[in-house]
């Protein structure tokens, strides 16, 4: 088994990091508010060395400081003594030292499983992901501690990780998330009490002295400041009138891999025009692209933006201070915290019932009055309650079963101040893995858990709101934008929340459209909405907006006629041409292939499509350029009378070769000069021309148990061909329509580098797939209109001492943090993972800006902007209480996807494996104070060792079940690039029982009714055969009908008269009209409305094939090749044990 590092970085080469001790943070904290010792982050995917004596995990030597050392140096490090290897490694990892040792943490992927009570697991290298950073490079061993492992060269990758189509997030609710449609208004509704996070006390420490003057809804834990303050060796004591005027700056110095860019430009679009470079405030910092050669004209600099003139106010050296909020004054401790506005709207989601306190409604401001300056400091930050939250209830995992809520999950609330997080981001669109950051990067390597964030920024939003002004204000020095969370020094200066540089506030920003009121700044939309669209002037182009361009090109080799994918495609096409979105410059065109490339002039004043045939495969051109891409609205007729001819075009067809290669390289000339979208329709494996692909796969091999070989690509030209596209603008959609393997690993690289998306319809057929052609006939109607963005580039920033090293999703990185998306839609999903690079110990805060800057389909220049403020806490139990299950076990699916293409299957799933027991083993030895027996988890993540199962039972991850390569490849790419709620419901599927559904608990949506049921496990001893059983798997819905099942329910829901009656493919629910029809249709029709692509309906019986489909979700049994969830738990709670 491998014990390789999960290595990751993108673009120019970073700062390696290694293994090393974790100290306390507390108590061996470095003086000194710059000074940071390198911790090395902590890494579930390495190899074990030996345990040291005592109940920990960690060194307890001496601490041993480490100078700070720059960006690109190595750094000397501890290795961390952990479980010993066991076997060999991984032929791409160098041989490495470790001591023997008796036991494993994996339970054995293959094989019936050995009875519970055997101690039968072996001790082996127990892979591990390195969450906070890079894995270490050379790194000389401390005295006394044992060598260091060899790790694999640091390498620049370009996108180094995969793609998927998009999972579902319930949309139907977000109307009172954003602002409303006229530009700047925002409807508002009272807002319920928010869940706050009191301060959590171990048991046996001292008991902490109350604050009197704290506010009770601020979550202020241990000693920490409170919001808004900054700290107590810094703060001044405010006059009693006026408002201060103190402006203490952290000193300017190099910045971090988030805010370098330059004070030019910074998300722009990548095109040939550019010719200045951008990083020239960042030496060493070049744009990097997948293969490691340079850019040669990177635009890295539009999203950046004018700098505004005038002078640059001087900066005053020393700590940055946290003036949260929008208060003026800087106020004594207590005092920051205002009392929640009476108007904010309040975020209420179908799928989460309770009222979450998100809203993005303009909050009225209310200046806090001032108190007494005199409060001791060290009373400062203290909670007024101690007593254990919620999230931290012990829960011991093999006594309780029933651990599922009866609704869907919904995620932690950060510990903001209430008027804080009333206006915080949508954690539908930003969410970060842990709701509270720890204060250094040791602290997050204790806690073992992930540190990242989760995007879907492109997300269709009912209201958002959008704002037309010649001046965007943002940061002079990382230039990011204005927010609700920066803070005020008064009417004519603003602090960022990112780099605490303190930046005028043009005049133009002084007058608020909203109220026609001049002076207000802090009450302006860009301060009071959390996501926000811009419409960018002329400097944020370096072209005109580009036109909505449309290019297909479709398969017509026999094969493709045969499945009858063709009417399906044309037909759709006329029936939805008008709601291409686009202005009166849109253009389109179409491409078809078999053996030959035939392209089709469109020219207006033809009577009818000419078709143009290229027979040379091996040296392509275009015949007509000119006339080949025309104005759809000027030649609608021709491209009608095409679509309507094409099927028959080819119904006779002979030819089975297919060109796949060349008619992209020909996709690839023809939009090249104005960039856009390509459809790529494809039926077989490429057999002619460039990037022909031979068959990879072995049948007898689907159901091994070892690992699973070609998941990665046979050939670099569809990665090339991509990257090439990307530099252009052009982005490439991938449908994938076959009943046979088509390499799908390679195929995929032509999405995944070019921002596109992958559509995978197995076995599809137009007469023997009737299911399948309908959720193809919906996915093609939902992919033709809805939404785009053209020539995109995206840019996260964060606050000073974070770093952002690995990004998922499909783009390409331009450089070390912008990703070039030249078409960008709005069921993407992206994931970053982060470190900690500088200690946060003088923030009580940190932020996070994504920055979406992209083309509109009629031909605006729009910057989509989302901001989430975070609290930083000094402890262990902090962290667990803030972490949230879901977003982590995403996360984690992402890199394990990384994991099993560049290391192997065996060591991803160990890694997964590792990170449940590391996690549960760091909060019993660092967090729990009284040890008790049983495998105890706090309540925040009682459901990760379920999802981690859910995760190794998974299509991408499972050994010893049949799986075809290209269904654990697609899966792959769904994990990679579908935003989180689609892809949990993929990972762990909702199961309910519908044969008894009532309005009791319904929700009332769009005036209709739909029930509710409860969320049930997934075991089959939860399923009964009187009952119905309908499970939502995601991207399918299967409905179980027991043999004995109510015979009301048969009648008056499926219309049958009895169980035998039941059609054997029955995929749709009829319209009958009784009160359980409609329930039971309202509750399905809910269910796919949530996601953007349409979900198959199965209703199966005990005698169907796709039964053991259905009961391959039910991922708490024991099946012959993976433990039940009760002995996985045994597992995890023998290791974490020891």
């Amino acid at each position: 088994m491998s014990s390789t590092h999960f290595s990751s970085q993108n673009g120019a080469g970073g700062p390696p990091y290694a293994n090393g001790p974790s100290q306390n943070p507390v108590a061996l904290q470095p003086p000194g508010p710059g000074y940071m010792a390198h911790q090395t982050p902590y890494n579930p995917m390495q190899g074990k060395g030996p345990m040291p004596p005592g109940p920990g995990l960690y060194n307890s030597g001496p601490y041993q400081p480490i100078p700070p050392v720059s960006s690109n140096q190595a750094l000397p490090v501890q290795p961390m003594l952990n479980r010993p290897p066991m076997g060999h490694p991984h032929s791409m990892t160098p041989p490495q030292s470790a001591s023997p040792g008796p036991g494993s943490r994996m339970p054995p992927a293959h094989a019936t499983p050995p009875p519970v009570s055997a101690n039968n697991y072996q001790h082996a290298p127990a892979p591990a992901w390195q969450y906070g950073g890079t894995p270490p490079m050379g790194a000389p061993p401390s005295m006394g501690a044992p060598p260091p492992m060899a790790m694999p060269p640091f390498r620049p990758v370009g996108n180094h990780m995969t793609s998927s189509p998009s999972l579902a997030t319930p949309q139907a609710s977000l109307a009172e998330y954003s602002a409303a449609p006229p530009v700047f208004h925002n409807a508002t509704q009272p807002l319920g009490p928010p869940t706050t996070l009191q301060g959590y006390t171990q048991q046996g420490s001292a008991p902490l002295p109350m604050n009197p003057m704290a506010a009770p809804h601020s979550y202020q834990p241990g000693m920490r400041a409170p919001y808004g303050g900054p700290p107590p060796s810094v703060r001044p004591t405010p006059p009693t009138t006026g408002p201060p005027m103190g402006n203490a700056n952290p000193p300017l110095g190099p910045k971090t891999d988030a805010q370098c860019g330059s004070d030019a430009s910074d998300d722009a679009p990548h095109t040939e025009y550019e010719t200045q470079e951008n990083d020239t405030e960042c030496p060493g910092h070049m744009p990097t692209p997948g293969n490691g050669a340079q850019v040669p004209n990177s635009f890295d600099h539009l999203e950046m933006g004018p700098t505004m003139a005038g002078p640059v106010p001087p900066q005053q050296p020393g700590p940055p201070t946290r003036h949260m909020g929008l208060s003026y004054p800087s106020l004594p401790p207590g005092y920051q915290n205002t009392s929640a506005p009476p108007n904010t709207a309040t975020m209420h989601h179908p799928m989460q019932p309770s009222t979450q306190p998100y809203s993005h409604a303009p909050q009225p401001y209310q200046q806090p009055s001032a108190g007494p300056a005199q409060l001791s400091p060290s009373l400062a930050g203290l909670s007024l309650q101690s007593q254990t939250p919620e999230s931290l209830r012990v829960v011991n995992l093999l006594q309780e079963r029933n651990l599922l809520p009866p609704g869907p999950v919904t995620p932690p609330t950060p510990c903001l101040p209430q008027d804080l997080q009333k206006i915080n981001c949508h954690p539908e669109v930003f969410r970060s893995t842990l709701t509270s950051i720890p204060q250094t990067q040791s602290l997050l390597n204790k806690a073992k858990l992930p540190l990242g964030l989760l995007l879907h920024p492109f997300k269709d939003l009912s209201q958002l709101p959008v704002v037309t002004s010649s001046t965007i204000v943002r940061c002079r020095s990382c230039r990011t934008y204005i927010n609700p969370f920066v803070s005020f020094l008064d009417q004519r200066r603003w602090k960022c929340n990112l780099c605490y540089r303190v930046n005028d506030v043009p005049e133009e920003f002084m007058y608020n459209p909203v109220s026609r009121s001049y002076g207000e700044p802090h009450k302006r939309p860009e301060v009071q909405n959390a996501t926000i669209e811009f419409i960018a002037p002329s400097e944020y182009m370096l072209r005109p907006p580009q036109p909505a361009v449309y290019l297909f090109v479709l398969d017509v080799s026999h094969n493709a006629v045969e499945t009858g994918y063709l009417d399906v495609v044309c037909q759709s096409l006329l029936e939805n041409i008008n709601a291409l979105p686009g202005d009166s410059r849109t253009k389109i065109g179409f491409i078809t292939f078999d053996s030959t490339i035939h392209f089709y002039n469109l020219q207006e004043g033809l009577s009818q499509p000419q078709m143009l045939i290229v027979s040379d495969i091996d040296d392509i051109f275009l015949p007509t350029p000119d006339s080949l891409l025309v104005n759809l609205n000027e030649c609608k007729e021709l491209v009608q009378d095409l679509l309507k001819s094409l099927p028959q075009m080819f119904g006779k067809t002979m030819e089975t070769q297919c060109a796949l290669g060349p008619a992209l390289q020909a996709a690839f000339k023809l939009l090249s000069a104005t960039g856009g979208r390509v459809s790529i329709f494809q039926t077989q494996l490429p057999s002619l021309g460039v990037g022909a692909l031979k068959s990879r796969e072995d049948p007898n091999q689907r159901a091994s148990a070892k690992d699973i070989q070609h998941l990665s690509p046979a050939t670099d030209f569809y990665k090339k061909l991509a990257l090439d596209c990307s530099g252009q603008q052009v982005a490439v959609d991938l449908f994938l329509l076959s009943s046979q393997y088509c390499d799908l690993a390679s195929l995929g690289c032509i999405s995944r580098y070019s921002a596109g998306s992958v559509y995978y319809y197995p076995s599809y057929h137009q007469q023997h797939n009737p299911a399948g052609v309908e959720c193809f006939q919906k996915d093609l109607k939902r992919y033709l209109t809805r939404k785009i963005g053209f020539e995109a580039v995206m840019r996260i920033r964060c606050s000073k001492g974070l770093s952002i090293h690995t990004f998922h999703g499909n783009f390409f990185v331009r450089s070390t943090d912008l990703l070039s998306l030249p078409n960008v839609n709005p069921d993407a999903g992206f994931a970053v993972q982060m470190s900690i690079e500088e200690n946060l110990v003088d923030m009580q805060s940190v932020s996070f800006q994504a920055a979406l800057l992209y083309t509109s389909s009629k031909g605006e220049r729009r910057i989509r902007v989302h901001t989430m403020c975070l609290p930083v806490v000094n402890s262990l139990s902090d962290i667990f209480a803030g972490a949230d299950v879901q977003a982590i076990t995403g996360l984690l699916a992402s890199m394990a996807v990384d994991r099993s293409v560049t290391a192997s299957l065996s060591d991803a799933r160990d890694a997964m494996t590792n990170a449940s027991i590391d996690s549960l083993t760091s909060f019993r030895t660092s967090v729990l104070t009284i040890q008790q027996p049983g495998l105890l988890a706090p309540a925040c993540l009682r459901l990760f060792p379920l999802y981690i199962l859910a995760l190794l039972k998974q299509k991408a991850f499972r050994t010893g079940t049949s799986t075809r390569l290209d269904d654990r490849v697609f899966a792959m790419c769904q994990l990679k690039y579908q935003p989180l709620a689609y892809v949990m419901l993929m990972i762990h599927p909702a199961l309910y029982r519908v044969d008894d559904l009532t309005d009791e608990g319904s929700l009332n949506v769009s005036e209709r009714i739909v029930p509710q049921p409860r969320v049930q496990q997934l075991s089959v001893e939860k399923l009964s055969r009187d009952g119905a059983f309908l499970m939502d798997a995601g991207s399918v819905i299967y409905l179980w009908i027991g043999r004995n099942c109510n015979p009301n329910f048969l009648t008056q829901v499926l219309g049958v008269p009895d169980y035998a009656a039941v059609p054997p493919n029955m995929n749709m629910l009829p319209e009958l009209d009784t009160a359980e029809s409609q329930r039971t249709r309202a509750f399905v029709g809910w269910l796919r409305e949530q996601r953007p692509f349409f979900p198959i309906l199965h209703v199966i019986r005990d005698e169907s094939p796709l039964k053991a489909s259905f009961l391959q979700n039910m991922v708490e049994d024991r099946t012959e090749s993976a433990l039940s969830y009760y002995e996985f738990l045994l597992h995890v709670q023998q290791q974490v044990s020891k």
